[in-house]
Formats: structure tokens, sequence, C-alpha cells
């Protein structure tokens, strides 16, 4: 505080008013000014780092009026270009790639993909991994580029659309249960083999069996019996040579009475064996052999 001095005078005297020993200083002086500029020097040098920083991240990371880098928005979405790794779920109504590129999608672990309803709920899933490549839906199905269903599968049926199904497996197909086809075919070349290791092998039709060699021979093998059996027809066997080599032959009648020729007979129970040729039939000669 200023401290103010009063003189008191009498009349006829001159007494000069001593000078106002009192000194107004206005500011901060010392080391609060020191420390006030050291302050604000401070404040302008991360001032200009943070514009350093902001244009260098700006340069970096490609910001344009656009988009930013690779990324561009547009009226459709987002456009992306080159290759993109995303660290955490993806979520997007459609993803496509240029007309001349493919799209690739990569994952060192799977590659999942997750349909939902309007309600939030997982209404199918496809997860390709690095050793199996599973689907779970109500029905999975494969289309043709003109839309025409190529494979279809679900809980009740398999359905393959195409002309023709070619299985290239050395030890082709194997079904445990019924199939249901109108052709069977083979390659040119190859032979085609229908077999039953442990059971056996029936093949049905509402109109007939067909069975073809254009350029080969037809053989049936089997462990026990071979029933051909015709419910309400004729067994036609129509060659230029039959053979039955191994036919049980009877004995031979007297020299010269068959001329080497011969006839089979049928037991009973549908045996067939040959017998002696004659004048007239010797197979009541040779009943024996059917018991």
């Amino acid at each position: 505080m200023v401290r103010e001095q009063y003189t008191t005078t009498t009349e006829g005297t001159h007494i000069e008013r001593p000078e106002n020993q009192c000194v107004y200083n206005i500011g901060i002086y010392g080391w609060r000014k020191r420390c006030l500029y050291l302050f604000v020097l401070l404040l302008l040098i991360i001032l200009i780092v943070n514009l350093a920083l902001t244009i260098w991240i700006l340069k970096v990371m490609w910001f344009s009026p656009t988009g930013m880098g690779h990324l561009q928005v547009t009226e459709d979405g987002l456009r992306l270009e080159g290759e993109s790794e995303f660290l955490f779920p993806l979520y997007a109504k459609e993803i496509c790639s240029r007309m001349d590129s493919p799209l690739l999608l990569q994952s060192t672990q799977n590659v999942t993909l997750n349909p939902r309803n309007s309600e939030g709920a997982v209404t199918g899933r496809l997860k390709v991994g690095p050793q199996m490549v599973e689907v779970q839906s109500q029905q999975f199905q494969i289309s043709s580029k003109g839309g025409k269903p190529l494979f279809t599968a679900d809980e009740k049926e398999v359905v393959v659309g195409t002309d023709k199904l070619r299985v290239t497996g050395p030890e082709g197909a194997l079904f445990e249960h019924s199939v249901e086809t109108p052709l069977v075919t083979a390659d040119p070349f190859p032979d085609l083999r229908l077999e039953s290791p442990t059971r056996s092998l029936s093949m049905d039709a509402p109109t007939g069996v067909h069975i073809k060699a254009l350029a080969g021979e037809i053989e049936a093998l089997s462990q026990e019996d071979i029933i051909l059996h015709s419910s309400d027809g004729t067994l036609v066997l129509e060659a230029e040579t039959v053979c039955l080599p191994k036919l049980v032959q009877g004995t031979q009648g007297p020299a010269g009475s068959s001329q080497g020729l011969y006839e089979v007979c049928v037991c009973p129970d549908g045996k067939l064996y040959l017998s002696a040729a004659g004048v007239a039939t010797t197979c009541q000669e040779h009943s024996h052999i059917c018991l």
C-alpha cells in the first residue's frame, strides 16, 4: 500500500512539498516472468509438434475429400483398393470385387460367413478351415451360370442336376444303401464293375433291366447261386453259341450210338446236366444225377 504524508503550514510561510517517494510498478518481473515465458515457449513447441504430426498422419494415411488411402466413399458404399486386413468382424450387406479381378479372402485360421435374420440370429454358416469346409444350413445348392441347379442337398435327399455324374476314383463309388438311377455306364475303354463284397447285389426295374457290352464280354461272378428269375415271361439265351462247360455228363452209351452228341437234361430242382444222345431221350437213364 502507498502511505501518504500530510504537512501542515502556517500562513506566510513557504515550505516546499517533498516529492512523493512511492513508485507504482505494473507487470510481472523476476522469476515469475521467466517461468511465464518458458511456459509460453513450451506451448508453442507442443503446438508445432502436434501440427507436424497431424500433417504427417494425413500424408501417410492418404486422407482426401473422397476417403482415406485405398478406402474411398462413394454413392454405392465403400470402395477399397488393394489388400486389407481386418482384425475384428466385418459387417456388410454386399461384398464384391472389381470386374477384372477375383475376390480373395484369406485367414491364418479359418474364414467364416454368418448370415443373420432381422432379429440378429444366425440362420446359416459357411466355415472354410485348413482341413474342412463346413456348411450349416437348411439347404445347400450349387447352380450354374444360367441358374440351373447342379447340386442340391438337404436333410431328406441329395439331387445332382447335371446330365452326367462322373466318379474318377480308382475304387469307384461306395453306396451303403440303395441307388436309384436310369443309367449306369463306364468310359469307353475301362470295364464297368458292380460289386457287393459282403451282401447281395439286386437290380430291379419296372419295365426291364438291360445289360450291354458293345466291345467286350459280360461276366457275373458269385460265391453262391446266380438266379435269373422271370415271374411272367421267358428266359431267352440268344447267341451263336451257348456254352455250359462244367455241366455234369452222363455215362457214354453203346459205341457209335450217340455219335458224340449230348442232350441237356433238367432236374426237378432246376439242375442241368448232359446226357449222351440217343435215338430217344436218355435223361431218364441218368436221373440219379438229380438225387
